[in-house]
């Protein structure tokens, strides 16, 4: 450890992170007030917090060695993605490193079969899923609670890659066939809860939800355990991307989402998270919701939170990683919409500013990423007291951002 944290205050604290994309580079923002100093470790040179962060060096997350050099030069280690593999980060914690998550709570977020397991051990309500070995067992499951079904793999996934719809016995080919692509021939792939406690990729499947829409809830812990919740966020995404969040979600009863966030908090509690725990929802079109995914970091969902809520995701993150007293979550304006910028027809974000700032309700956040079609490159905000007025401001905005209007 570098330096000490006594009394609730805070004197030179290094939190170092995990990953150089905009996650990151918003943690550093979030930082500056709190007195915090921020060490990245980036994938590449001039990533999206590289080009931020002063105390940035580049290297392999993966590598023990590495991470482990790192770390030894912080006071807690965090992260701006789940994909650094558990037997690193029990490296860094057999050597004092205080890592937030730590690898035991990261399980649950990085392997699918893994999550699936223990909500269900916790009484989580999920869609029905089974690990499945072959494509026989998955048409077998595709029979027994019927088509179409979701089959995914337990680990690498994200914004919709390794997720498949499979309409019928007929497609259940392509999900193997992508994982052993993925693993090697030489690699197995085995079926069951102990293969998800050994780390090994296997294919989960799982009933087809047909939800009325998608609901999300951020949950933040400290180390011993205070916690605080965010109001539930309706999102909609696409091809498996967050474009939109509307906050709180419309139309959602005080008890409902005061039971979602309820068993949001349980979740963080009894997993051991540290930081903020994303609990993404799929809402039934009788209400009931089940849970989709957890992520353990900052999330897209909760980036509203920075002009939207009086403490933002990203500064309520630190703060419990740092271990402080967390901030209020209380919303800043009746209704926040986020909408994100998708790499489009535009590529000249900062030239489009005159225009879409003409609005000034209108917040925006670029992350400093070239334009690529489909790549999230910016963020815009708008806070305001009418739903669908606020939702019109925010679309207008990224919609010129990504080249789809013109003005």
């Amino acid at each position: 450890m570098r330096s000490q944290i006594t009394s609730g205050l805070v004197t030179d604290v290094m939190i170092g992170i995990v990953g150089g994309g905009q996650l990151a580079r918003m943690m550093n923002e979030a930082a500056t007030p709190l007195g915090l100093r921020v060490a990245l470790l980036a994938e590449a040179p001039g990533v999206s917090a590289a080009q931020v962060v002063p105390d940035a060096v580049v290297g392999d997350y993966t590598d023990e060695a590495t991470l482990l050099a790192f770390a030894r030069g912080v006071d807690a280690l965090t992260f701006d993605h789940e994909h650094v593999p558990a037997v690193v980060l029990r490296a860094c914690v057999d050597a004092g490193v205080a890592v937030r998550p730590g690898p035991d709570a990261l399980l649950y977020a990085q392997d699918k079969a893994a999550m699936r397991a223990r909500l269900s051990e916790m009484g989580v309500p999920c869609p029905a899923w089974r690990v499945v070995a072959t494509p026989a067992d998955l048409i077998a499951f595709g029979d027994e609670i019927g088509w179409p079904i979701i089959a995914k793999t337990s680990r690498g996934g994200y914004d919709g890659k390794g997720v498949w719809k499979v309409d019928g016995p007929g497609e259940v080919a392509a999900p193997f066939a992508a994982l052993s692509r993925a693993l090697g021939p030489t690699e197995r792939v085995d079926a069951g809860t102990d293969a998800a406690a050994s780390g090994d990729v296997v294919i989960v499947a799982e009933e087809f939800v047909p939800f009325t829409r998608e609901l999300s809830v951020l949950v933040v812990r400290r180390p011993g355990g205070e916690s605080v919740t965010y109001p539930v966020s309706e999102t909609v995404q696409r091809d498996g991307i967050c474009h939109e969040t509307t906050t709180p979600a419309p139309g959602l009863d005080a008890a409902r989402a005061e039971a979602i966030a309820a068993f949001a908090t349980r979740i963080a509690g009894e997993l051991g998270v540290v930081g903020v725990l994303a609990v993404e929802l799929m809402e039934r079109d009788n209400g009931e919701v089940v849970v989709n995914e957890l992520a353990m970091r900052p999330h897209n969902t909760g980036h509203w939170t920075i002009e939207g809520a009086l403490t933002s995701q990203f500064e309520n993150h630190l703060r419990a990683v740092a271990d402080l007293p967390l901030g209020s979550t209380r919303m800043t304006a009746p209704v926040a919409v986020m909408s994100n910028v998708l790499g489009g027809d535009n590529p000249d974000l900062v030239g489009s500013l005159p225009v879409v700032l003409a609005d000034p309700e209108v917040r925006v956040h670029l992350y400093g990423k070239g334009v690529k079609p489909g790549r999230k490159v910016g963020h815009v905000t708008v806070c305001g007291s009418d739903i669908a007025a606020t939702q019109a401001a925010a679309r207008a905005a990224s919609d010129h951002l990504e080249g789809r209007t013109h003005g």
